[in-house]
């Protein structure tokens, strides 16, 4: 046990416990101004379970799970069956049926989902990257995400089609897909949106488009004031911050969800840039650590679920972030280890653990 112990990646796992201590810094300072600290409580339960996870799965041989692709469509399926469950099962909050709710819990089936397709490419294209001129891969493997991505569409959850999108084009591209059929994918999904805007659209998901591109025309869903907020908050943390507990925007409530969609911006007005050149630098440790995994990987399987994972987890942190700051449309993405949310964490620190198992065995 000592010697599996030592072969883990402690700088991986000590970046990543920074992050979580600071998300949960930041979800403890956001819930002092309504003296309501439900959300810190279950997000240290969270953190607890999926640490354990994590070292649970650093001790299981992953060569088990490459060698079992039946295995791997069942997780697969199951978690359709959990995407397309939401529809019947799942309460309707905040007029979209996305999360099952389990007492005081809601589960999102999305972050699971997410971690499953990862390893699915990763079985598929081990044995096929030498075949990637070939069509019917791109096509095969695209099927293989068609299916959830369809399911969230209609949640609606434009943001995590957004995701899977860029994971699914992100491991192309890693496996070795051709410039040329890029541009043809790019292509698609240009003819996709275009058909997706006039036809599949809700309004509210039109509204935040186009409040990105003009945030000060009127906006019924308020859309353009949330990010507009958020900005202001991230501007008055200045150097050195507002101090815990002391952020205007975030204390009085003026930045919506402080601990979810905009927990950058509450942790930039109360840190500062000194607070957030540390968080960018802990993710850069994480990122590259990861990095690391898979260039030292010595099988197409580890390397290409090193490589989704970092794709994962580097289009999470650069769409909310870009939320945040006004780069891009508010489409619901939490950050990665600091967002509130037990999926999401749970989820992150299972795929932490599998890639500490590439290193154990």
């Amino acid at each position: 046990m000592f010697y599996h112990l030592k072969k883990l990646d402690w700088i991986l796992i000590f970046s990543a416990l920074l992050l979580v201590g600071i998300g949960l810094l930041s979800i403890y300072s956001s819930s002092l101004g309504k003296g309501d600290f439900s959300n810190f409580n279950k997000q240290v339960i969270f953190f607890g379970i999926g640490f354990f996870l994590m070292f649970l799965l650093s001790f299981f041989d992953w060569r088990a799970l490459r060698d079992n692709p039946y295995l791997i469509l069942i997780f697969y399926f199951l978690c359709l069956a959990a995407l397309a469950g939401l529809f019947f099962f799942a309460p309707e909050i905040r007029r979209v049926q996305r999360w099952y709710k389990l007492g005081a819990l809601t589960v999102d089936p999305i972050e699971l989902t997410k971690l499953i397709l990862i390893i699915l490419l990763a079985k598929y294209f081990s044995t096929r990257h030498v075949e990637m001129y070939q069509i019917r891969h791109i096509l095969v493997s695209g099927f293989y995400f068609l299916i959830p991505i369809s399911l969230v569409f209609f949640q609606p959850d434009l943001g995590q089609v957004i995701i899977l999108i860029a994971l699914w084009v992100g491991i192309l591209i890693i496996s070795g897909i051709s410039f040329k059929r890029f541009l043809v994918l790019l292509f698609c999904f240009l003819l996709i949106f275009i058909l997706a805007w006039n036809v599949a659209l809700k309004d509210y998901q039109k509204a935040r488009i186009l409040s990105f591109i003009h945030p000060q025309i009127s906006d019924p869903l308020a859309i353009g004031w949330s990010q507009q907020q958020a900005k202001i908050a991230i501007g008055s943390g200045g150097i050195f911050g507002q101090g815990l507990g002391r952020g205007s925007q975030t204390q009085y409530r003026f930045l919506p969800e402080p601990q979810t969609d905009f927990i950058f911006a509450a942790f930039a007005e109360e840190t500062g840039l000194i607070g957030v050149s540390v968080l960018l630098f802990l993710f850069s440790i994480l990122i590259w650590r990861i990095l690391k995994i898979a260039f030292l990987a010595q099988i197409n399987f580890a390397r290409l679920f090193a490589c989704g994972f970092n794709i994962l987890l580097i289009s999470q942190i650069f769409i909310h972030i870009g939320m945040n700051i006004g780069l891009l449309p508010i489409i619901g993405i939490p950050l990665p280890l600091i967002s509130y949310g037990g999926s999401n964490l749970i989820a992150t620190f299972l795929g932490l653990g599998i890639l500490q198992s590439f290193k154990t065995h």
